[in-house]
């Protein structure tokens, strides 16, 4: 079995909409602060030079949202209220959700804005695949190739609602992209609200989760590594974050 890592990194170097902080305390810096704390806690000394290196243990600590990253999209992210009932949280969803066989659909080639069904129907009859219920879609923008930079906040394709009302005919509950969203970019939105005055065109996608209960992946990466549309296991459960509307996911592909 092949595992084809499909996440982008969370680093504090690149940019981010939200800014991301990491500080790191090294492992000469936690023998330094275990003695500081087996003093004022035990009222003993200890000397860290004893310790191999004088090292102990190192500390990440992280200031982040739930979306940076690749990262899933709960019901409850899309908003208070659905019409299927109360909105589940991520550490509430089902966990057989997210280790499914997945379909790559490769729409690499649409410009900035939204792809419609059509699009993704003639992709489907493209690789000559028939979605089963709870299939994993994975979206292929190649919007990736921008991560960590601020062009990939603003230049990518997303779904339109009768996009993912397809894939939700279909059985699909998990949609996936390597965009930053799922719908078009925030200035794409905008400027058709604008043009059309029609509510419609206000993020088509996330609102849809608050009709029919389905998840988002976004922020994946390296879906050009697999090595066919289908035939892979996408495994990719969220982090169990109590009462979030999103967690962090380690998505990868198994391919036998």
């Amino acid at each position: 079995m092949r595992v084809i890592d499909l996440s982008s990194p969370i680093d504090a170097r690149a940019f981010e909409p939200d800014e991301v902080r990491h500080t790191i305390l090294s492992p000469a810096d936690g023998a330094r602060h275990m003695s500081q704390g087996v003093r004022e806690h035990l009222g003993v000394e200890f000397d860290p030079a004893v310790l191999p290196d004088g090292e102990f243990l190192s500390l990440d600590t992280l200031t982040l949202t739930s979306h940076t990253g690749t990262h899933v999209d709960a019901p409850s992210h899309y908003g208070s209220r659905a019409a299927y009932g109360p909105p589940k949280n991520v550490d509430e969803l089902p966990l057989d959700w997210f280790v499914r066989p997945g379909c790559l659909l490769d729409v690499s080639d649409v410009p900035t804005g939204a792809i419609g069904a059509a699009r993704i129907k003639a992709e489907l009859d493209r690789v000559g695949y028939q979605l089963q219920p709870l299939d994993i879609v994975l979206i292929r923008t190649g919007a990736d190739r921008w991560a960590g930079t601020r062009r990939y906040f603003t230049d990518f394709a997303g779904l339109a609602g009768d996009a993912v009302h397809l894939l939700l005919d279909m059985g699909v509950r998990v949609i996936g992209t390597d965009a930053f969203s799922l719908d078009a970019p925030f200035g794409h939105i905008i400027e058709r609200y604008h043009a059309t005055g029609d509510p419609a065109v206000l993020w088509p996608a996330h609102l849809a989760g608050r009709e029919r209960e389905y998840c988002q992946i976004e922020r994946l990466a390296n879906l050009g590594a697999l090595p066919a549309p289908y035939g892979f296991t996408v495994v990719c459960p969220p982090v169990k974050i109590a009462r979030a509307g999103a967690g962090w996911t380690r998505a990868v592909a198994l391919v036998d």
